[in-house]
């Protein structure tokens, strides 16, 4: 079965060196660093590599050659989106222009709701445009990361408005979701990945089914408060496009067949969304993983 594992990879040591970076030599210089880093991970990490490769060639019929070029690009824009999402939460959001799609739907959720989005572009970004609400952004984040990084940005952030709610294996993070969404503010996670063991929906995405978690829309259901699928994207050197859709209700019924082809209808909505995007920006796919069965 084609999983997550709840882990992405990483170190605090890494994360502390590019904070200071940034810091102190700037964006530009923590751009050049990723050149090397880039090449390194193209060797070391064949996992990543050959599910990337397997992206770029059965899925967007890319020839090989060009494939790998591909998967080069794609570690350095990932490398980018890292540094930028950084940068942005440790208060530096002037550096970067940020074209916003879908305002209205957002100043929609006065009584709150979920924001879902997926491993393409860098939707943290999208804080920017989270302004608008002027409402607490809780992150939902598996408790199977580095807790150790999720720490030390904790402590880097400037921007108090952004939570962590991570995801354990007592439901605790359930009572947090509830409070928040009591208290009218926002969900953010993610709806392109699982952790082997939850209930997923096999979904056709770019030619090909692929498991979909069943929790985010779930959750909106049994809360019965609106959805907005949300992408942020990288279009140029410090600038974004953030765009979110039309605020959508998932129904629900007591019928739990029935309650279960609701939601999955729902979601593929969101997967057709995730499509459009990862065909736009084929690049700035960010599931390193064999996201196919």
């Amino acid at each position: 079965m084609a999983s997550w594992k709840g882990k992405s990879r990483g170190n605090v040591l890494g994360y502390q060196f590019f904070v200071w970076c940034i810091r102190n030599l700037g964006l530009n210089f923590a751009y050049f660093f990723l050149i090397f880093v880039s090449g390194y991970f193209v060797v070391a990490s064949r996992k990543a590599f050959r599910s990337v490769y397997y992206y770029f060639h059965m899925r967007h019929g890319q020839g090989r050659v060009r494939s790998l070029i591909s998967v080069f690009r794609n570690f350095f824009l990932f490398g980018q989106v890292l540094i930028d999402k950084t940068a942005i939460l440790a208060g530096m959001r002037d550096k970067f222009n940020f074209i916003i799609e879908g305002k209205e739907y957002l100043m929609q959720m006065h009584n709150g709701g979920i924001l879902i989005s997926g491993h393409i572009g860098n939707w943290e970004v999208g804080g920017k445009a989270l302004d608008v609400l002027n409402k607490k952004i809780n992150v939902i984040v598996f408790d199977a990361e580095h807790q150790a990084i999720q720490k030390y940005m904790s402590k880097t952030l400037t921007d108090r408005n952004v939570h962590f709610i991570r995801i354990g294996n007592d439901f605790s993070h359930l009572l947090e979701i509830k409070q928040a969404l009591a208290n009218k503010e926002i969900i953010a996670m993610h709806g392109d990945r699982f952790v082997e063991g939850n209930q997923a929906v096999r979904i056709d995405f770019l030619g090909e089914k692929a498991l979909f978690p069943f929790g985010p829309w779930h959750i909106a259901s049994f809360f019965n408060v609106p959805v907005s699928y949300v992408f942020a994207v990288k279009e140029a050197h410090k600038q974004y496009r953030f765009f979110a859709t039309p605020l959508k209700i998932v129904p629900s019924a007591r019928n739990p067949l029935k309650r279960s082809a609701l939601i999955a209808d729902s979601m593929k909505e969101y997967v057709s969304e995730l499509e459009k995007a990862a065909r736009k920006y084929p690049l700035q796919w960010y599931n390193y993983y064999n996201f196919w069965e």
